[in-house]
């Protein structure tokens, strides 16, 4: 990119995938620091230029399909997922007994009988159901790259991300050097980053060494032995401002530019994983998204504004990739703990999209979703003064999109029982003129323009 104004696709991705890593049970940065490590790795192979840009976003992107399958990682062991899958990245499953004491260790019961039959019932479905799981968090993740146009190499790398090099790997149990040569660089530098943070750069050693030629392709092994005296490269896995320095990692050559197409379909993208996270919340925030701009259109806002608040849209429950299905899909009423768990995701909404330069102007508005007139939302507890026409447009879509929504806690409502819901809170809770667009926008039912289709759980 010849011009030093415009924004790097490589910036986006990189501060986006600190959200990935929070929804995949990981310390923050472990996207950024395995895309580090695969590159070094890229570098000692000598791989070509067109084949390390394909890397660089399997790499930051390799996640991406990480929340499509909480619930069921729930519903089999009956535990928090992000715990779960925290702790399964250090464990050998090739390993019975490993693989056991996993099972074990983190079934949600607390009596041994209880914790004896869900045990045994994880153990038995377990294979199966771990196939079923990484195909169908590899394939959406591969989907997630091709929504934004990358190669169809980044796409099979991520594809193969959980294959080992003896094949007894996932989903296909490819072996060798059936599995593309991205892919394998993936699988080995995530598993190493983890081990690292966890335990240390020789445990990390030692881990690859035990499973070369079993998990790993020994050429890559063998590139980490050449790596793991270069001490400056290992501290700078450590430093606080990782995303400006991965970005630059991307060939020069082959940059991409985010312009505001190329950012729509960032924002459409990881819509997608948020809602994944949960059946509840099936299109919710597309839906949000749709429904807020209508009712801005019927306000008379911009286009520049009414894309703005799309994407703020798509983007304003990105901190609930945070919270466990444990308490997102509990069909009965939150504990306070819980409460205050749920409380904190726009919080965590504003910080990861304040990350991101180009969604920086939208950060406060995703992030007042739940705020009140009367100060008695959250996370902040504004008032009035403090919410702008947007802030106050997404927050009257979120509440009609949810109360027409289906959740584990009640069934979904008729749009007039909603508006009525909604009504007696305008003008003490919720905007009064966004109420009143939004209804205006409702009962034009012969009218294309708001979305009509409810959620399905």
């Amino acid at each position: 990119m010849d011009d030093p104004g415009t924004l790097r696709l490589s910036e986006i991705i990189a501060s986006l995938s600190y959200a990935l890593d929070i929804a995949d049970g990981n310390a923050l940065g472990h996207s950024i620091r395995s895309c580090l490590i695969g590159m070094r790795l890229a570098d000692e192979i000598g791989l070509e230029v067109e084949g390390r840009s394909s890397l660089f976003y399997g790499l930051l992107l390799k996640d991406a399909g990480c929340s499509s399958n909480a619930a069921r990682v729930t519903a089999l062991y009956r535990g928090d997922d992000l715990e779960l899958k925290r702790r399964v990245k250090l464990v050998n499953h090739n390993r019975v007994p490993e693989a056991l004491r996993y099972i074990w260790d983190n079934v949600g019961a607390t009596s041994f009988r209880d914790r004896t039959s869900l045990a045994f019932r994880a153990a038995r479905l377990g294979p199966r159901t771990a196939r079923e799981n990484t195909e169908i968090r590899c394939e959406r993740g591969a989907e997630i790259a091709l929504m934004l146009d990358l190669p169809l190499e980044v796409a099979n790398a991520i594809r193969s991300l959980d294959e080992h090099w003896d094949g007894s790997g996932q989903p296909r149990g490819l072996r060798g050097e059936a599995i593309p040569l991205l892919g394998r660089i993936l699988g080995l530098a995530q598993v190493v980053e983890v081990f690292n943070s966890a335990h240390g750069l020789t445990a990390a050693v030692d881990m690859a060494h035990g499973r070369d030629r079993r998990w790993f392709d020994p050429t890559l092994v063998k590139a980490l032995d050449r790596i793991r005296d270069d001490a400056a490269f290992w501290r700078s896995l450590l430093t606080t401002d990782l995303a400006t320095y991965v970005a630059y990692l991307e060939p020069p050559d082959l940059s991409l530019a985010a312009d505001d197409s190329r950012l729509d379909r960032v924002a459409e993208a990881f819509a997608l994983v948020i809602d994944a996270k949960s059946p509840y919340t099936f299109r919710h925030s597309e839906r949000v998204a749709e429904i807020a701009v209508v009712v801005a259109e019927e306000l008379g806002h911009e286009p520049t504004a009414l894309r703005n608040l799309r994407r703020a849209g798509l983007l304003h429950d990105i901190g609930k990739l945070g919270i466990s299905n444990l308490i997102l899909d509990k069909e009965g009423p939150l504990e306070p703990a819980e409460r205050a768990t749920v409380n904190r995701h726009p919080a965590l909404t504003e910080e990861i999209l304040a990350r991101v330069p180009a969604f920086k102007d939208i950060a406060g508005v995703a992030a007042s979703h739940h705020e009140k007139l009367d100060g008695s939302g959250y996370h902040r507890g504004l008032k009035a003064a403090d919410l702008s026409p947007a802030a106050r447009i997404l927050v009257v879509a979120d509440i009609y999109e949810a109360l027409t929504a289906e959740r584990p806690y009640r069934s979904s409502l008729e749009p007039s029982e909603a508006l009525a819901l909604l009504r007696g809170e305008a003008g003490t809770k919720v905007c009064g003129n966004a109420f009143t667009a939004l209804e205006a926008v409702v009962n034009q039912i012969s009218s294309p323009r708001l979305p009509a289709e409810k959620n399905a759980a």
